[in-house]
């Protein structure tokens, strides 16, 4: 996404920025963030990978590592098609989420081309329970993260949009996914991740700081293979809430410090 965007949608970022940023200023205390990880296991979040029941952390995807939650492949043979996605164990509605993340070491073997250094947080997501056995990606919003590979520019924190649309610049977006105007982070580097939420109105990135993606109305639409005649009833409902991932798609990735500050 470019940053040229119509006045009245800046005026409603910015607007939106100070409403939070002064009518909650008296939240913005280290007691009111939730840790949404405590740095030594897992009982808060619920595992789904393709081709598995829910809560099967199949070949110890997901670990708990000192302090980090780790994507890990050392168990895998091959990839295939095992996409997976750990889930907390509530939904949200407005807030900001921060986090930290980094890529790390090399994609499993067969894994895909486009999946290198790729990872994402998906938002307003449907339940680990939900999705089908076989299903790739949850109905979601995905905040898209992706590394350099060494030479052109690659930004991180995009959006994606499985199963859903999005509005930017008054017009509905059907592209799978938007770039943002981040930086590239070549190297394995901890990049700043933070996520303003505000229902189904205004959703924004940060990176390190500094707004790189805006858009807004989240709503379901698009082809969802499983399932397809109950989503396809949906289409157009406005996307109000849901629940935060993180997801698995073969390349290692570690995240900490992730928390959570609901906004009322």
């Amino acid at each position: 996404m470019n940053l040229k965007i119509i006045p009245y949608f800046i005026f409603m970022v910015l607007l939106q920025s100070f409403l939070t940023d002064s009518s909650h200023n008296q939240l913005n205390t280290a007691d009111n963030w939730i840790q949404l990880f405590n740095g030594k296991d897992l009982n808060d979040w619920t595992v789904k990978i393709k081709g598995h029941p829910a809560g099967e952390n199949f070949k110890n995807t997901f670990r708990a590592v000192e302090g980090v939650l780790q994507m890990n492949y050392d168990e895998y043979d091959t990839f295939g098609t095992s996409y997976g996605h750990i889930f907390y164990k509530e939904e949200f509605s407005n807030y900001k989420l921060r986090a930290q993340y980094r890529f790390i070491g090399e994609q499993v073997k067969d894994g895909q081309v486009w999946a290198r250094k790729n990872s994402g947080v998906m938002i307003h997501s449907q339940s680990p329970e939900s999705m089908g056995l076989n299903q790739d990606f949850p109905v979601s919003v995905e905040v898209q993260l992706l590394g350099g590979l060494g030479t052109e520019d690659r930004q991180t924190a995009n959006v994606c949009t499985p199963g859903t649309h999005i509005v930017i610049n008054n017009e509905l977006v059907t592209t799978h996914c938007t770039n943002s105007t981040s930086k590239t982070f070549h190297g394995n580097e901890w990049v700043n991740l933070e996520i303003l939420v505000m229902n189904d109105s205004i959703i924004t990135h940060k990176i390190n700081g500094e707004i790189v993606m805006a858009y807004y109305k989240p709503q379901i639409g698009g082809t969802i293979e499983i399932d397809k005649k109950t989503w396809e009833s949906k289409e157009g409902n406005p996307l109000k809430k849901g629940f935060i991932s993180l997801q698995s798609e073969s390349h290692p990735i570690e995240f900490r410090n992730i928390e959570l500050l609901e906004l009322h």
